[in-house]
């Protein structure tokens, strides 16, 4: 007797109706949408929404229908001029207070969108985007690294009480900065601070020596070290960028790197976002420091100079545009790279920035603050700035600029801190944009624009009827041969052959992975590949029927007989597929996922489908006389 164990029916149709459900948004298309959100990144609601379209509508512009997406609006449109005119219309009289983006959003119906299914997006080949080139200023790494080693220098030679004067950077041929000249106090046992210093640093070359204005260490780094520093920060800028992207909701980006120093991006479905282009390239940082009490801010700022020990740094401007100077102590307590998480919040003091540091900054702040109760600490935020020029072929280009540095707090310690932190004194737009930039990562290096290009969707969507046109013609010739070869199994494998799309688009949407050509060429080797694998059991229950066993027997004997070679196969094609995923780039991983994929829909529908299907019209009671196999 042919049988199936119900379990595995109910797995079946739960899998599909699951499938079914993730797939649909698929299956309704997308619309032209323009997608607006504010400048300071505070959310829009339903008010503010409506408002957007009422200064539309004054336009002569009229939105088919909008909804709210992540507290951005999104206004759609039937045509395309209608949502080039939208665009402009925000950008000409809203451009003030609002950034606008073309887009396409789904045309699902809002239950969907409340379920949270979305369908799959498409690649840059097919949807079009904004593709950005930018250049890693690597000098700056070793600049930063070089500062890092200074403060070190600093804390460890004062805590081994090594009278130091100064300490000054120094600069190779090419007038990369490179190392640390410490400067003593006459007397030093130069001996000893070189073993301190080398305690802190040990693999960097240390020269003592003395001169008129007294005895001085220079630390230089080595050619191997500064390479490494530069892919360093070469490798973490792209991580960075890829932890933006994330947080700002673009799905699917494309991080690569492209030469020495250059860093290519890839945004499918982005075409003019202001938003997007300013967080990527933004060089932000945290200095925790102590407030200098002791020295006169007024002297410091006519002489235009801090004193020895101290720094002079200045508020964010305010309404009149004045800002405030302060003095700071040259001694950092604390820096954005010991940063391990920051949220937004709420309290009775306002919108608040809540920041984890690691256990070591933790224990340098607890320490500080246990020996300066009763004294202001600063927090001062660190933005890289970007200048134009003229290169020799009189092409305007970016580089690095003066950095900005704010004091965005100052409070007075009031007790023994620990590895947490409230930074407060922001409106809820800065407390969120500072804590995206902090959460996502520090950029190691400052990014200098190189090119920025938007590719329009029309070549896309000349690809997109092109694979589908492919797809279509393809299955329905595959249609027509199986059920003409394999009669009413041929039909059987039709519907399995369905189901395996649906199912292959349902883990697609889901994991939010973008389809390109490549993609679409995934999808159709991966039909192929399930034909191949009904094929297989087929012709195994033709040769159990031509040795005279039982119809139901056969059928049983074929899908057993049958799974080992389809294994094999369809294994050695995963972990080609595997391999491609994990070193692939671009469109090379498109495939290598829809590929991988592809293989587990197929193994399920055609073992467990395709049985299920065979066992309902000929298991149970029934005696068949013959298969209609051909």
């Amino acid at each position: 007797m042919l049988e199936f164990p119900r379990w595995k029916y109910i797995l079946v149709v739960v899998v599909m109706l699951f499938a079914l459900l993730f797939a649909a948004p698929n299956f309704f298309g997308e619309d032209l949408a323009v997608q607006v959100a504010r400048r300071d990144r505070a959310l829009i609601d339903d008010t503010a929404r409506q408002a957007i379209e009422d200064a539309l509508q004054a336009q002569g512009v009229t939105v088919e229908r909008s909804f709210s997406d992540n507290g951005r609006a999104m206004l759609l449109f039937s045509e395309v001029t209608q949502q080039l005119a939208a665009r402009d219309a925000v950008n000409a009289t809203l451009g003030d207070t609002y950034v606008s983006a073309l887009a396409r959003a789904p045309r699902a119906p809002a239950f969907f969108r409340s379920l949270g299914l979305r369908p799959m997006p498409l690649g840059l080949d097919l949807r079009g985007g904004l593709y950005l080139l930018y250049e890693v200023d690597v000098t700056s790494a070793i600049s930063q690294l070089v500062e890092a080693y200074d403060q070190d220098y600093r804390r460890a030679l004062t805590a081994a009480n090594l009278d130091f004067v100064d300490t000054v950077r120094l600069q190779d041929d090419e007038g990369i900065v490179n190392g640390v000249r410490v400067t003593f106090a006459p007397g030093v046992d130069l001996d000893a601070a070189v073993t301190e210093m080398r305690r802190i640093v040990p693999d960097v070359t240390y020269v003592a020596s003395n001169r008129a204005t007294g005895p001085y260490i220079d630390m230089t780094l080595t050619k191997l070290q500064v390479k490494e520093r530069q892919d360093g920060a070469l490798e973490q800028n792209m991580i960075t960028l890829r932890n933006r992207v994330g947080e700002l909701g673009v799905t699917e980006p494309i991080v690569q790197q492209q030469g020495e120093d250059r860093i290519a991006v890839q945004l499918p479905g982005i075409t003019n976002s202001a938003e997007v282009k300013d967080i990527l390239g933004r060089v932000a940082t945290l200095e925790f420091r102590l407030k200098d009490t002791t020295n006169s801010v007024a002297e410091a700022v006519q002489r235009g100079r801090a004193p020895l020990g101290s720094r002079l740094d200045y508020h964010r401007p305010d309404a009149t545009g004045y800002q405030l100077p302060t003095l700071l102590k040259r001694e950092i307590i604390a820096t954005g790279e010991d940063l391990v998480g920051a949220t937004t919040a709420v309290t009775e003091k306002g919108p608040t920035v809540q920041i984890r540091l690691n256990s070591q900054a933790g224990d340098a702040m607890q320490r500080v603050s246990m020996a300066n109760i009763g004294r202001p600490m600063a927090v001062v935020l660190i933005e890289q700035t970007r200048e134009k020029y003229l290169d020799e072929q009189g092409v305007e280009r970016q580089r690095t600029g003066t950095p900005r540095r704010d004091v965005i707090s100052e409070a007075t310690i009031q007790g023994v801190l620990g590895s947490n932190f409230n930074i407060t004194g922001l409106s809820q737009a800065e407390a969120r944009e500072l804590a995206l930039l902090m959460r996502s990562g520090q950029l190691a290096a400052p990014l200098n624009p190189i090119s920025e290009r938007a590719i329009g969707p029309s070549l896309g969507q000349q690809n997109i009827e092109a694979g589908v046109r492919a797809l279509l013609i393809g299955a329905a010739a595959l249609f027509v041969f199986m059920i003409l070869y394999y009669q009413v199994f041929g039909v059987v494998a039709c519907l399995v052959l369905t189901a395996n799309v649906v199912l292959l688009t349902a883990l697609l949407s889901m994991m939010s992975a973008s389809l390109s050509l490549p993609g679409i060429a995934g999808i159709l080797l991966t039909v192929g590949m399930a034909v191949d694998a009904n094929v297989i059991i087929y012709e195994r229950v033709r040769e159990e029927l031509r040795n005279r066993v039982s119809p139901q027997t056969a059928i049983r004997a074929g899908f057993e007989k049958a799974w080992s070679a389809i294994w094999d196969s369809n294994l050695t094609t995963a972990i080609a597929g595997v391999v491609l995923w994990v070193f692939g780039t671009g469109p090379i991983r498109n495939f290598a996922v829809v590929l991988v994929l592809g293989i587990m829909t197929s193994m399920f529908t055609a073992l467990l489908g395709s049985r299920a299907v065979l066992t309902l019209i000929y298991g149970g009671s029934r005696r068949p006389a013959k298969l209609a196999i051909g």
